[in-house]
């Protein structure tokens, strides 16, 4: 892919309306999802998104994933392009997809996500690839998969055989006397079948490497004795705390076969200590998305639990937010009116405030939590259908930012303007947007990447312009 230097962040090949800024500049008319959004904090120009990019079918090196590059604040897209292999061994693995894009101190830029080898579970195949550049390097270099544009690359954790690394996350922030750090946490996936099907058991594990990828610690194992799990998640708080939660489903009989009755869990290692400790259940789900298709659309979901940590009357409190059907019919298969849940605790864990819902009406899915460094506000966003109250079906983003003392939400904001059509790709369907998008809160603002089918395009330049999946970047105050 070329670089998309100076390309405005919005428009549209027919002038249809646009309930956003497209945030890339794909004329090939090939789709984007699964976002992820970060913005630095000394300097809120510099803004770096991720996605999983399917222009990476003509990428000769078969890279997936997609970052996307603004130096004036998301208005624009400055630069764009596919995150290059990671060396393993002699060899070298394509990006392919699960982006996690994240800021440091100084607008350090660090994209992380998956890369493997066809899901070949020989032992080195598949890694969790950690990249790091600077906003100046990204301005200026070619784009595309080139290397230079991002420098310093790792595999920070590569699967032992038998095995697939997979749903990483990841966070930087400075932990007590270990200074600014790096934390990944992922699934790793012990697979007696060679194209890695069920049944198979799964752990979460992580990794800290310092803030320029020099040193990385060996895998730690997070989730103990447990089986069946995944979606990890990991905040480095503002006391310095790391704090991880994942999901387990606890029908590890089933091998995810409805109904899963999951339940949530979390974690907490000290600031600069690597030793977590006690497992510490943050809630029970009975009715959770994995595997039951929402009532109305066709796409896949899945219950993946997120959290944040604020200061609250100088205490850190960490949220945790997901989403959980209210019935689940015909025979536990279909999820209907899917709802946005939330918990606290101000004790790392110990106990937990009530199970508060957070959204109202309709179908609600995909939640994405974050606090602003600035104001200490906390900022929820998910998909909703509830401006489609017949058929439950178009999708729109709300986004919330919620009384930090209480827990409740202050302010609720429809975000997109015009109600998106999820199965309008011509590739994809309705069968795939992703598993997550991504709120980022910065200096009172809210920075939301999600995916739509507003704009229309010939695709590889053949018959007519048609909507097709997107990624768009909103700002709204909090």
């Amino acid at each position: 892919m070329a670089a998309a230097q100076g390309t405005r962040a919005s428009g549209s090949a027919t002038g249809q309306p646009l309930a956003g800024a497209r945030f890339n500049n794909d004329v090939v008319g090939f789709p984007q999802n699964e976002e992820s959004i970060d913005v630095c904090r000394t300097n809120p120009k510099v803004v770096l998104g991720g996605t999983n990019d399917y222009r990476g079918l003509l990428d000769p090196q078969g890279n997936f994933t997609g970052w996307h590059f603004s130096n004036d604040g998301g208005r624009t897209l400055t630069n764009e392009g596919l995150l290059p292999p990671v060396p393993v061994a002699g060899a070298e693995l394509a990006s392919q997809g699960d982006p996690i894009d994240v800021i440091g101190r100084g607008c350090r830029l660090y994209a992380a996500g998956l890369n493997f080898n066809a899901f070949d579970t020989a032992a080195g195949q598949s890694a969790i690839g950690v990249n790091r550049t600077t906003p100046g390097r990204l301005a200026a270099c070619p784009g595309g998969s080139d290397a230079s544009c991002w420098p310093t690359r790792r595999a920070v954790a590569v699967n032992e055989a038998g095995h697939f690394l997979d749903k990483p996350w990841m966070d930087v922030g400075v932990s007590g006397d270990a200074g600014e750090v790096v934390w990944v946490v992922y699934t790793d996936f012990d697979c007696p079948n060679p194209d890695c099907s069920p049944p198979f058991t799964n752990q979460i594990k992580a990794v800290r490497c310092d803030a320029r990828l020099t040193s990385c610690t060996a895998p730690i194992l997070i989730s103990g004795a447990q089986n069946s799990l995944q979606f990890g998640d990991v905040t480095i708080g503002p006391d310095g705390r790391v704090y991880v939660t994942w999901e387990e489903d606890n029908d590890l009989a089933n091998n995810f076969e409805p109904p899963e009755r999951m339940r949530f869990w979390l974690r907490v290692a000290e600031p600069g200590s690597t030793t977590f400790g006690p497992l510490r259940r943050v809630a029970n789900e009975p009715l959770n998305l994995g595997i039951a298709d929402l009532h109305a659309n066709d796409f896949r979901v899945a219950t993946y639990p997120k959290n944040t940590v604020a200061m609250v009357r100088g205490r850190p409190r960490v949220f945790v937010v997901w989403d959980g059907c209210r019935a689940r019919t015909f025979g536990d298969t279909v999820c209907e009116e899917p709802a946005i849940k939330l918990r606290y605790s101000d004790d790392a864990g110990v106990t937990w405030s009530r199970t508060q819902v957070l959204s109202v009406r309709g179908d609600n899915y995909f939640p994405t939590i974050d606090t602003d460094p600035d104001t200490g506000r906390v900022a929820v966003a998910w998909y909703t259908t509830r401006f489609d109250p017949i058929f439950h079906n178009r999708q729109d983003v709300e986004l919330v930012s919620l009384n930090t003392v209480t827990g409740k939400v202050a302010r609720r904001q429809r975000v997109t303007p015009l109600s998106n059509d999820p199965e309008a790709d011509p590739l994809l369907g309705g069968t795939f947007i992703g598993d997550y998008f991504e709120v980022a809160a910065n200096n009172g603002t809210g920075y939301v990447h999600f995916n739509a089918n507003y704009v229309s395009i010939r695709l590889l330049g053949e018959g007519f312009p048609i909507p097709q999946q997107d990624n768009f970047l909103i700002r709204r105050p909090l």
